[in-house]
């Protein structure tokens, strides 16, 4: 490794090289709950796609294991390093090349925060849709994982908004992709094949991303409801009737005292209604004028009120900014109250009360408490369970899992596979899709350097 160490100082620069006493623990997890951390042998901070590619170029040489880590806010251990091996940060590539205004496209490196390029468009009136619940997550990690996030419902999630890309493949290679267009029929789709492929593939080091105009206007509606099939049989047709809207939540009671506990927030919900309800829907509304989004609450309200609602509340503004925020620290709230392990499983999201009801039935016959909450427009369900025993835990997964593929699902929404959920994509998923992936992986990284290990061994 002193080998190693040197060759990327030559690179990058002896001040860009991390190794030994100096290496922050950091640099050996993300946020996954179940994987175990571990510090690389070293850390390298490139600058440019130039720089990627030799270091790259290095690694295949002396057969080295990659891992590109941009915030570390994942869940699911994919940038956590392989034994003996580098990772590649990219705190360095935090540029914002270009706010294009005519194209509504923004051109940002994979260091780019979501908090830096929100504060950027926002200046143009402009804003990058994808927001999965942590500001301080690097564009990069989002292109790597395909991230979601609630507003996935209206705006679709992170490969909808990639145009292009700049990467550079596990021979070394700088390839771009696509472009500040949004057709193209021009061979196969390498931009959509790269992201979302957790670092396995190529590591991008340019992305071109697709802006909208900016919403003035919005509001939180929250609904309780007294089951939670009764909650998530309502979204069908909130989602069919043409209000678009920008968030639909569903949040079962559990998740909600959670939330409401860690932020001190008060929702006003009565406390005759409060005693009835198991489960609540948060629905965001935006507009560009005041009137039409008034029209549109108020068809809402009936809608819901008609569809079972217990009651239904216009939150105040700050009120309903509070809601979102919290709803976006349910990981952290999990995490506080001692779950073992969470997942986002995604299913058709007309199946999503069949879904919990079954998920319910497997988590008693185990012993287990499976509670949470989820992105009920597009079927993405976030569970968090506490279960001890890994061996019991290990089996209800998996059932959780089967049972939401056997409707047609998928086992991460937006999340990722990582290093943690590859075992059930093995005993899950399509051999022969695994086969192709394996094909994949070699032709673009033929060495077997980059990420090795993460989504399948």
């Amino acid at each position: 490794m002193a080998d190693i160490a040197a060759l990327l100082s030559e690179v990058v620069g002896p001040a860009n090289v991390i190794t030994g006493e100096a290496m922050p623990d950091d640099y050996g997890h993300d946020e996954a709950l179940t994987v175990a951390p571990r510090l690389p042998e070293a850390v390298v901070r490139p600058q440019s796609a130039q720089e990627v590619s030799r270091v790259i170029r290095v690694a295949a040489e002396l057969g080295v294991p990659l891992t590109a880590r941009g915030s570390g806010t994942g869940l699911s251990g994919a940038c956590v390093p392989r034994p003996g091996g580098v990772v590649v940060s990219f705190e360095r590539m935090n540029r914002i090349a270009e706010i294009d205004t005519a194209n509504h496209v923004a051109v940002v490196q994979p260091g780019v925060t979501l908090e830096n390029l929100d504060a950027a468009t926002a200046a143009h009136g402009l804003v990058y849709p994808v927001f999965p619940g942590e500001s301080s997550a690097s564009l990069g990690g989002n292109v790597a994982t395909n991230a979601g996030g609630m507003r996935a419902v209206k705006y679709g999630v992170t490969r909808h908004q990639v145009l292009g890309v700049e990467a550079v493949l596990g021979t070394g290679e700088v390839i771009r992709c696509g472009g500040k267009f949004v057709k193209a029929t021009t061979g196969y789709d390498l931009t959509q094949l790269i992201v979302g492929s957790e670092g396995t593939l190529a590591l991008v080091t340019e992305a071109i991303l697709r802006l909208y105009p900016r919403r003035p206007h919005a509001a939180t509606v929250l609904a309780p409801y007294a089951t939670l099939d009764g909650a998530t049989a309502a979204v069908p047709e909130v989602v069919a009737s043409g209000i678009g809207p920008l968030i639909v939540e569903y949040i079962d009671l559990v998740t909600m005292g959670a939330l409401v506990a860690n932020s001190g927030m008060d929702l006003g919900v009565a406390p005759a209604v409060k005693e009835r309800t198991v489960a609540y829907l948060v629905i965001v509304l935006e507009d560009r004028r005041a009137d039409r989004l008034d029209e549109d609450v108020e068809e809402l309200a009936v809608m819901l009120s008609e569809r079972g609602a217990l009651d239904v509340y216009v939150l105040p503004s700050h009120s309903g900014a509070q809601l979102i925020e919290a709803r976006e620290k349910a990981f952290w709230a999990a995490k506080a109250a001692g779950a073992n392990d969470i997942i986002d499983m995604v299913v058709p999201r007309a199946s999503i009360p069949g879904y919990m009801a079954e998920v319910g039935a497997l988590a008693s016959r185990s012993g287990s408490l499976v509670v949470g909450c989820g992105h009920a427009g597009d079927g993405n369900v976030h569970l968090s369970v506490f279960q001890g025993d890994p061996t019991t835990r290990d089996a209800l997964i998996h059932d959780i899992f089967a049972a939401g593929m056997a409707l047609g699902g998928a086992i991460s929404g937006e999340h990722g596979i990582g290093t943690e959920k590859k075992r059930y994509v093995a005993e899950l998923e399509d051999p022969a899709k695994l086969a192709l992936m394996r094909r994949i992986k070699d032709a673009f990284d033929p060495h077997g350097v980059l990420n090795p290990g993460t989504i399948f061994d």
